[in-house]
């Protein structure tokens, strides 16, 4: 406990300058109930584990509740300032409890999550650590496929069987499984249908096999398999307990989470370009904290690849939201989520902060915990403080309280809290109709509430994305494209906003790419060059052996001094326009010499390079060189596929996505473009919302259950549509409400991100 005592009180001085007293109360009340639960060797494991990514350049941060304590905040596990921020310590850790404290610590996915991953395994031994199991069960497509092989159905019937399961959140009731059924052309009279579709509803959520939980790891003093069983993972150097993180918690096994985030990993990448790129030096620890261009960028939504804001729905309210300052940033990462949205507390929210409703606190004493979110609601540290001013609950009471209002609520514990409650409320004096008021605002707003630590871990590194997409937009752009698969939107999409921002984007070169992409010099000028990674199909090996290899001379000399290049990979390079600087030739001239120079020629002309003729063909003209692109890179870095149809987008009267805030609300409209974004959320009753991107920007389009079941095929398969509807334009929101769906002529396309 000493040596726990020394670090918080070392981390507690560097953190407040000065360490006034109000940290000093908060870290003593802390450290005191940490001492009294004998947990001071779990804050030091965890604390080792960051200490470790520290002294080994990697990013690491703590989150979710974990965030509420101090303690976690002076060790450097956690990066928001509870104290200054007012949060709760008993929604970390309270004697009440009576379980271990839950941190969950974000690392860069990839190769530095797995490095921290072995260095605990090393630290504790392979039989002191092991990664938790996750039971995977039987579910949608999965089931699907599994119960159509049981009944010997063919490859293509299976197909069709398992894309009658739906892939989105809402379940229309009308969309019976009759219905799907006929509609694919099946019949249900027959038995071995009828068998499938009652196999496949027992089948659901039925164990499957284990796997690996995502992050969480358990830690034991001693031996582990003295206690589980081990198993060797399939990925070397793991090994997994046959419990999941539930069964673990039970035991009482000592549990941290070392999660993947993508964004960590762009973030980090980006703080190692900027240097090289810009000449300059970026602490994320001390960014600007009121930076205008950032505010500026979430007042307009603009908001592509910016942590934790850039989905539709996120986008869709920070008109509404303006934020203009930190807080308001944590608030909008808690308020766009399920259960913010089930619990009706998005528009009363809204509405108020735009000054349209007046803030109802419920009780005078409860002003200040709900001033800051204007009388909602909206985190569960709240609900905690809400208890423990009208009731007299308290820490330990008020988490008992969440927790047996929360998700697994039992009817029994709440009966019985709610009485302790009311006699609580009842002694302060507060009123019935009050009380009422009170308890229905706590019992449904406990099901849904957010973490505010949780929010506020996320805010910080929301924060740090948009700052660096606002001032450094080559580096930001170049550490998101090296860090697919991630975030909201593919590479086509973050290529065009970048695009539209003015970065200038460099192809695939087999003379000048690298593996990743990369930013050049070209004067003042920062273009992106995309890498070699993104030509599909282009191994990395291949890939490094080019690196390796070149200058060239030309394709012949390419095939001859890179032999480890496979004839498809080489007319993959040839195709995108890779090789196009080799002989200054085009793609259909690079093709035909990429085939000719990987022409078995016998071990006496082998070793001698070949100057091929020019080719008969043809050059590729727009609609192929955008096949080719989306095909072999998916993605296109010349004009967006829109712009070659704009003359005739303006025959058919269509505007551009750029043009719709000047069109009042109400008018009629019609929009065009590539789908980018198909989304039917649980909470929408049904509506399917639908993101089209045009060569000046995003747009989006509303349909109504009535009018998806008109234009179904159309919306779920067409990657070019137009959009005949009503705008709406309120404060600053845009979208089209469809009326009318029709295809337009199919093109070249990136793919869509659908029912995610």
């Amino acid at each position: 406990m000493s040596f726990l005592r020394k670090r918080v009180d070392e981390g507690a001085r560097r953190r407040y300058q000065p360490y006034h007293e109000r940290a000093r109360r908060q870290m003593e009340r802390e450290l005191a109930l940490i001492e009294k639960l004998k947990l001071p060797g779990y804050f030091l494991i965890v604390w080792d584990i960051v200490r470790f990514c520290k002294e080994n350049d990697i990013l690491a941060q703590g989150r979710g509740s974990a965030a509420n304590s101090a303690v976690c905040y002076a060790l450097g596990i956690t990066a928001v300032d509870p104290v200054g921020m007012d949060l709760l310590f008993e929604r970390f850790l309270s004697e009440e409890r009576g379980e271990w404290p839950d941190i969950d610590i974000d690392l860069p996915s990839g190769d530095k999550r797995e490095r921290a991953i072995q260095y605990v395994y090393e630290r504790f031994g392979k039989v002191g650590a092991a990664m938790t199991a996750n039971v995977i069960t039987y579910r949608g497509r999965s089931a699907a496929r599994e119960v159509g092989k049981a009944l010997g159905f063919e490859i293509t019937t299976l197909d069709k069987l398992s894309g009658l399961v739906r892939a989105w959140e809402w379940k229309d009731p009308k969309d019976t499984t009759e219905r799907q059924f006929r509609e694919a052309g099946f019949d249900l009279n027959h038995p071995r249908v009828r068998k499938f579709f009652e196999l496949y509803q027992m089948a659901q959520d039925l164990p499957r096999h284990l796997g690996q939980h995502s992050g969480g790891m358990v830690i034991c003093q001693g031996q582990l398999d003295s206690i589980v069983p081990l198993e060797p993972a399939t990925m070397p150097g793991r090994v997994v307990v046959q419990w999941d993180k539930e069964d673990c918690a039970d035991m009482g096994i000592i549990k941290v989470d070392l999660l993947g985030l993508g964004m960590m990993a762009v973030l980090e990448d980006c703080l190692k370009l900027i240097p090289e790129t810009d000449g300059e030096e970026v602490d994320l620890a001390h960014l600007p904290a009121d930076d205008p261009p950032v505010y500026a960028a979430l007042q307009k939504a603009d908001t592509v690849g910016m942590f934790q804001v850039e989905s539709r729905a996120q986008m869709a309210s920070l008109p509404r939201m303006m934020p203009r300052r930190f807080y308001d940033i944590v608030v909008q990462v808690a308020i766009i989520r399920p259960g913010p949205i089930v619990g009706k507390m998005v528009h009363p929210y809204l509405n108020r902060r735009q000054g349209r409703e007046k803030p109802d606190y419920l009780h005078p004493s409860l002003e200040p915990v709900l001033k800051r979110t204007l009388g909602v609601p909206l985190f569960q540290e709240q609900l905690l403080r809400m208890a423990m001013i009208v009731a007299g609950f308290t820490g330990g009471e008020a988490e008992e309280l969440r927790r047996a209002m929360g998700f697994k609520r039992s009817e029994k514990r709440m009966a019985e809290v709610e009485v302790k409650l009311r006699a609580g409320m009842e002694r302060n004096g507060i009123t019935p109709e009050a009380q009422e008021a009170i308890v229905h605002s706590i019992t449904s707003f406990a099901l849904y509430g957010f973490p505010e630590s949780h929010a506020a871990s996320f805010a910080l590194i929301a924060y740090a994305s948009a700052y660096l997409k606002c001032h450094y937009l080559a580096a930001f752009t170049c550490a998101m494209l090296n860090n697919q698969p991630m975030g909201f939107y593919p590479p086509a999409i973050l290529i065009k906003d970048a695009q539209r921002h003015g970065l200038r984007v460099l192809p695939v070169d087999v003379m000048k790419s690298d593996w990743d992409c990369t930013v050049e010099r070209d004067g003042h000028a920062r273009p992106l060059r995309l890498g070699l990674r993104y030509a599909k199909g282009l191994r990395e090996q291949a890939a490094r052996a080019i690196l390796r290899a070149r200058p060239f001379t030309s394709i012949d000399d390419l095939a001859l001094r890179v032999p480890e290049l496979r004839k498809d990979e080489i007319n993959r390079l040839a195709e995108i326009g890779a090789l196009n600087a080799l002989d200054k030739i085009h793609r259909r001239d690079a093709l035909w010499q990429a085939q000719r120079a990987v022409l078995p020629v016998g071990p006496l002309l082998a070793p001698l390079e070949e100057v091929g003729q020019p080719s008969p063909l043809a050059r590729m003209n727009t609609e192929e060189r955008l096949w080719s692109d989306y095909r072999g890179t998916g993605l296109t870095i010349g004009k967006h596929p829109m712009a070659y149809r704009r003359e005739e987008m303006n025959a058919l009267g269509a505007t551009r996505a750029v043009d719709l805030a000047k069109i009042p609300n109400g008018r009629l409209v019609r929009i065009a473009g590539a789908v980018i974004v198909r989304q039917r959320p649980g909470t929408a009753n049904g509506f399917v919302f639908l993101s089209m991107e045009d060569e000046t920007g995003i747009m989006n389009a509303i349909v109504t259950p009535d009018t998806f079941d008109r234009y179904k095929f159309e919306v779920l398969t067409e990657p070019y549509l137009i959009v005949y509807g009503t705008l709406q334009n309120l404060d600053g929101v845009i979208s089209v409400k469809a009326g009318r769906i029709d295809p337009l002529r199919a093109g070249a396309a990136a793919e869509s991100h659908n029912f995610h």
